[in-house]
This record gives structure tokens, sequence and C-alpha cells, in this order.
């Protein structure tokens, strides 16, 4: 579920920020992840910096920066511009082709789609290791609408992408993604219990949806379907907007379409295996 927003950005991801990943990590390689947060500040900052504001930004020490982006440079991930500063590489350029790629050449049509007769942001997520990942959004048509970042990443248990995909897997499957990620609670009505994930887990498989009411952020309601057949579907796509606006009428409205954008995303998708 993305944040609220009224304006073309979110006021939870500003680019004065530094990556959230930074400094609280469980597992994996630090050097990756120090090397990935390179990537993210510079992006997210306007596209250049010295070394010295990527440092700082990223609290990374000043000499791991100088090897780390010496090696993204080597590899053209980064590039060190005329002035000294850094800039993101073009071999970028190609890989990120390649990932939209995957989630189907007419997204954009069919979220607009779902746009159009709502008039609320409509998203497409992927389950991406245990959490979703958000690959493609259209924002709403209201000044107050949600707003998030393609290639954001969020919990499971409290959004409605993130349930829509767990409940595709058996409840083995389901739990041991959830225990990874961990139930923490972000508002009073997050589902922190194993047992009420289960519950709600088995109504969305009866019914064929999943509502993220107010779980992941207060004031905001809505309700994902999973794109393609049990077992193999691994993105979800939704509506979401205030809960003043997404009410049960336009819910109901919502999921025959969200199924029937579901079943065009999913004959457009590259063959899994």
């Amino acid at each position: 579920m993305p944040p609220a927003s009224s304006s073309s950005s979110s006021p939870s991801s500003s680019p004065s920020s530094p990556p959230s990943s930074a400094g609280a990590r469980d597992g994996g390689v630090q050097s990756v992840h120090r090397a990935l947060d390179l990537v993210e500040v510079v992006a997210a900052r306007g596209g250049h910096l010295t070394i010295g504001e990527i440092a700082a930004a990223t609290e990374v020490p000043l000499p791991t920066v100088h090897r780390l982006l010496r090696t993204l440079v080597d590899r053209g991930y980064m590039r060190q511009m005329p002035n000294r500063r850094y800039a993101l590489g073009f071999r970028l350029v190609p890989l990120g082709a390649a990932a939209g790629s995957m989630a189907g050449a007419d997204t954009e049509v069919v979220l607009t789609g779902l746009v159009d007769r709502l008039g609320e942001t409509a998203n497409l997520a992927v389950l991406s290791g245990a959490r979703a990942e958000y690959v493609a959004q259209v924002p709403g048509r209201h000044a107050m609408r949600m707003f998030t970042e393609v290639g954001r990443q969020v919990d499971l248990h409290c959004t409605g992408v993130g349930k829509a995909l767990l409940s595709r897997l058996d409840d083995d499957r389901a739990l041991a993604l959830v225990r990874r990620g961990g139930l923490h609670r972000q508002t009073e009505h997050t589902l922190v219990t194993e047992a009420a994930l289960l519950d709600d887990l088995a109504a969305i498989r009866e019914r064929g949806y999943a509502l993220d009411e107010q779980e992941r952020e207060l004031g905001v309601r809505c309700v994902a379907v999973p794109v393609g057949p049990a077992p193999l579907s691994w993105m979800a796509v939704s509506v979401s907007g205030p809960v003043t606006r997404m009410t049960d009428d336009l819910v109901a409205r919502a999921v025959p379409l969200l199924q029937e954008a579901g079943d065009r995303l999913a004959a457009r998708l590259p063959p899994t295996r």
C-alpha cells in the first residue's frame, strides 16, 4: 500500500533522506549493500554528487566509498564526470529496461484503465524475497492520492499486494516468508500474530482478493488480487486510496476490474520455470 501524497512526490521518501537500508540490515553482504546504497543515493539526489556528499549521505567511511566507487565506475554502473562528481552509469540503462519488461509490455495501459474506471491509484507488485516490490504504478486522478516509488519494497503481512501474494502459497511457505521479514506492527490495525494472518489468508483465498485495512498506514485502504494462476502467481495488482473514498461500494466495483486486469497481465507475462 503506497503512502498518501497530495503531489507527485512522497513525503515519506524524500530525496534528502539517506537510503532506508543503511545501517539496519539483517544478513547479506555488507559491501554489496553499501555499493547499492551509493547508486541509490546518487539517483535520489539529482543524479550526480561529489564523493564527500555520497559518503555523508550514506554514512559510509570515505575510503570505503572511494573503493566502491572505483569498482562501480570500472563496471559501468557509475561514471566520474569532468568536474569529478559521480553520476549514474549507462550500464544501468539496459538492466532497467530488462527489469521493466518483466512487468509486461502493456502494464501502463492496464493500470491506466483501472485509474480511469475507479479514479484511484493502481499498482503492480512482485514477490521479491520476503517482501513485495512495486514495479509499476499509475497515480489516481485526485489531488490527494497514493504514491510510491517503483522499486520500493514493503512488508507482506500488512499490505494488500503482499497478502495477495501470500494467499497463493500454502500456509507453511507463507509463514516461512513472513518469519524472515517479521510481523512488525505498523499501525493499530496491523496483523501481528501468525494465527491472525493465517485466518486472513484463508479469507482471501475464499473471496479471491486481499484488503489492507489501514494496516500499513492510517487512513489508507487497498484492495489487491494476485496475477496468474496458483501456484505460479508472483505478481499482484491493486488499487489504493484514502479510506474516505475507498468505500465498500468502490471495493466491490474494483474487484472484478482488478481480476480482469490481472488476467490481461498474466496473458502477457514472460514464461516462468
